[in-house]
């Protein structure tokens, strides 16, 4: 079920978030109670207004449902290297390949063309490609950072059910907002105060 993306449905950026632009991407998919779900890259509109506010696309970039549906598959891929990163689980093969060809993907130059008048001279490929590859490989080398760097140790998933998103914890902190932790709180209560009492 989806429900209507407003800043009163969605839960405040998770720990790390504004270190990491990974991990706000990979939480860019949210799972709340009740079976809701936002998805801040479900339609190319969405995909756009979301790599604008993290300056990885200008506002009229026109973002295509090819290049929303190239992102969102990045995302499930640095997901599943989040998730065998806590688990301590081997990687998904698949998922590696998927961040390294995006790291590759940025241009690092512009290309030489030959112009049949003027002769040769450079530039940069098409911008709407150059948009996305840009995006994709800038994601792509903060997961690998994140995932090498002193905070791996860190990522951990929220300890909130039906939570899905990552954060970098903070002392005892596994939840990745107030309203998770208040969440896990009230259904511990809850068990302790519906268990048999032991004779």
């Amino acid at each position: 079920m989806s429900e209507p993306l407003t800043a009163a449905s969605a839960p405040p950026p998770a720990p790390g978030g504004e270190e990491y632009l990974a991990l706000d991407f990979v939480n860019s998919a949210v799972a709340l109670p009740g079976g809701h779900f936002i998805d801040f890259l479900g339609t190319p509109e969405a995909t756009n207004r979301w790599l604008t506010e993290h300056g990885l696309a200008p506002a009229d970039a026109g973002v295509q449902e090819m290049c929303a549906t190239q992102l969102r598959s990045l995302r499930e891929h640095i997901r599943a290297l989040f998730a065998a990163r806590v688990t301590g689980l081997p990687p998904l093969p698949a998922a590696l390949s998927a961040v390294n060809d995006a790291l590759g993907r940025a241009p690092t130059a512009a290309l030489l063309y030959w112009d049949e008048k003027n002769g040769p001279y450079r530039t940069a490929p098409c911008p709407t490609d150059e948009i996305l590859d840009r995006a994709l490989a800038t994601l792509a080398a903060n997961t690998a950072d994140l995932l090498t760097g002193p905070d791996a140790d860190r990522l951990t998933s929220c300890d909130s059910t039906p939570c899905n998103r990552y954060l970098l914890r903070h002392g005892r902190r596994h939840w990745c907002s107030t309203r998770c932790g208040d969440r896990a709180r009230a259904a511990r209560a809850y068990a302790r105060r519906t268990q048999p009492k032991a004779d």
